[in-house]
């Protein structure tokens, strides 16, 4: 059991380490917004033309990152020893609108590199855990020494009002703290007082003991890393779009600005006077000249020149073209880089065979494969936490070696499905499990084998052959022989 003076020094830990993190995160996260700064532009350009294009970008993160969540979808989980979802786990992940929040969850571990599930009892309801999806930006596990699965403790600190929360899990322990905001801009008299204000106090919980005690036994968050390293943090989707979306809107902006000066072709007037207008008075008398307004001049695009010596010269408008082509070649960089197919990002698709289609995707659905490899390690933990919540532990435990069921990642016809399964049919694959390969949840199937089931009764043939058959199912077919075969004739006693 730790104590009070041990969990704020470990709250003190994860919350630097937490501080640590929140700067590529929220970087990531402003990126897949839109919220994109003029980058890589030389001193003259970002000076007269930075402020121009501050609300400009050309997002490119956010089509990278929504890719692959949008083929991430959980239709259930197996224990070991069982040849069908559970369904009351699945009960739990659709009352806790997991269907819809496990997308956010995908979403923010693809952009901020990792995100958390959080499972605790309910006390009003045993048998219907909370189970929330939490962000990285407020949430932090830390593992044992020398382990990258064994959990110690984990904390999730957010803000509301004018205090900051924290919730620290412990294996046997769950201890909560706040404090008021940290106030800016304080006299130096008040320095002691704001110093003091940062420091995390026990939260008043009414008739909860703090801490209470953690019923089942393991830290109850649970993290998913978008793509693990050994030693080093995981890696974000976003993080190497970044550099090549700033250079992206940097052309962008250089184009923009090449197309409002050069589009037009361009003039100059060589040996001559600056076009002057007279001034006259009430008599209609010259009593002046006043230069002719060149904004004016721009904008009617009409001059008379004077003079014996004037001439005019003219260069061609700018080839806009060029521009747009390296902004392609940049896109098509990006696209091989984070392996997002460029039919999701040029744009343009010509008359491509379905095989084709499927080729140029290969790369995203391994990239999902990929994903549901990483992310189903967790979710399996998280299925466990479940029946622990629930006081299962039998189940718990066949669990830990279970697996989780996902809809297919690869984008397919139902004309290529239905053929694919016709095929396996035929090979002797059960219609249940055809049924969960073809995208159906598990609560799905059982209420299609139902319905099979009905339309099987309902049929006149099978009932008769059924009464015939004193219930047994029909027997199977026998192909009859050729009539080249030798056929060995049973005796005649035997008949």
């Amino acid at each position: 059991m730790a104590t009070e003076a041990q969990a704020l020094q470990l709250v003190a830990l994860l919350e630097n380490e937490l501080i640590r993190r929140r700067g590529p995160i929220d970087r990531h996260n402003d990126y897949y917004r839109g919220k994109h700064p003029l980058k890589f532009a030389s001193q003259e350009f970002a000076k007269f033309h930075g402020e121009r294009y501050r609300d400009f970008s050309d997002n490119w993160v956010q089509v990278v990152a929504d890719s692959p969540v949008e083929r991430l979808t959980v239709t259930g989980f197996v224990a070991d020893g069982d040849t069908s979802a559970d369904k009351d786990l699945w009960k739990v992940w659709q009352v806790n609108g997991l269907d819809a929040d496990s997308q956010l969850g995908f979403l923010g571990a693809v952009t901020g590199g990792r995100c958390f599930v959080l499972v605790w009892g309910d006390p009003d309801d045993p048998d219907m855990p909370v189970v929330t999806f939490e962000d990285a930006s407020q949430c932090i596990v830390a593992y044992e020494p020398g382990s990258r699965r064994l959990r110690r403790a984990a904390l999730k600190r957010w803000q509301d009002g004018n205090l900051d929360f924290a919730t620290l899990y412990l294996k046997n322990q769950v201890w909560k703290f706040a404090r008021p905001l940290a106030q800016q801009d304080k006299s130096p008299q008040m320095a002691d007082v704001d110093e003091e204000l940062k420091r995390w106090a026990p939260r008043e919980m009414g008739d909860e003991p703090n801490p209470q005690p953690n019923p089942m036994g393991v830290v109850p968050m649970v993290e998913l890393p978008n793509k693990p390293m050994l030693v080093e943090d995981p890696i974000s989707d976003v993080a190497g779009v970044v550099a090549m979306q700033d250079a992206i809107n940097l052309l962008w902006a250089q184009l923009f600005t090449a197309s409002d000066y050069a589009s037009f072709p361009q003039r100059v007037v060589l040996g001559a006077e600056r076009p002057m207008i007279p001034k006259l008075n009430s008599a209609g008398e010259i009593v002046g000249k006043t230069p002719v307004d060149l904004d004016k001049f721009m904008v009617d695009r009409v001059a008379w020149i004077t003079g014996k010596d004037a001439r005019i010269a003219e260069w061609q408008a700018a080839n806009l073209a060029a521009y747009t082509g390296i902004i392609e070649v940049a896109v098509g960089h990006l696209a091989a880089q984070t392996r997002t197919p460029q039919h999701y990002l040029i744009g343009k698709m010509a008359n491509l065979a379905e095989g084709a289609l499927l080729a140029a995707e290969t790369g995203l659905v391994k990239r999902c494969d990929e994903k549901t490899l990483w992310y189903g390690q967790g979710l399996r933990e998280v299925a466990r936490l479940i029946a622990l919540a629930k006081g299962e532990d039998a189940k718990a435990q066949a669990l830990r070696s279970g697996r989780v069921l996902w809809a297919e990642t690869e984008s397919r016809s139902h004309a290529q499905m239905a053929d694919a399964l016709l095929k396996l049919k035929q090979l002797g694959f059960p219609f249940e499990w055809l049924a969960l390969r073809y995208g159906l949840t598990p609560t799905e199937v059982a209420d299609v084998l139902v319905m099979r089931e009905r339309e099987l009764e309902a049929d006149p043939v099978t009932e008769l052959t059924r009464n015939l058959t004193g219930g047994a199912p029909p027997a199977p077919a026998t192909v009859p022989p050729a009539d080249d075969e030798d056929v060995d004739e049973e005796p005649e006693a035997a008949a």
